[in-house]
């Protein structure tokens, strides 16, 4: 089992910058795979970006060059750097973790952008 925590969304000014933070538990977060997606309401869940235990990383191409996921296994946190932020990135942010085939999900924590 592994329990998810996001913390730091708020609302901000577009071309503003934020930084997300979910605390995961359990003594294997090094081997997990994490993510951070988005939902806009009336819209499906998307992936933002993923990072495997090895540190590879990838992103939508619409925060490109934008966001920047991180992790720090010694904290069992992964964090979603988010710059520039725009309007259209207005959603509640979900972290996600797969350990051993399953898939773990925070409670979200919602981003507002406003124009």
């Amino acid at each position: 089992q592994v329990q998810l925590v996001e913390s730091g969304g708020r609302l901000v000014q577009a071309g503003e910058s934020l930084r997300l933070s979910c605390a995961a538990s359990g003594s294997r977060f090094s081997r997990d795979v994490m993510g951070w997606y988005r939902q806009a309401p009336g819209e499906q869940r998307e992936l933002v970006a993923g990072i495997t235990s090895g540190g590879s990383t990838n992103y939508a191409d619409s925060v490109k060059g934008r966001f920047t996921i991180s992790r720090d296994n010694a904290k069992n946190t992964v964090y979603l750097q988010m710059n520039s932020l725009k309007p259209e990135d207005t959603a509640v942010y979900y972290c996600n973790a797969v350990r051993y085939g399953y898939a773990y999900w925070g409670q979200g924590t919602q981003v507002t952008v406003s124009s």
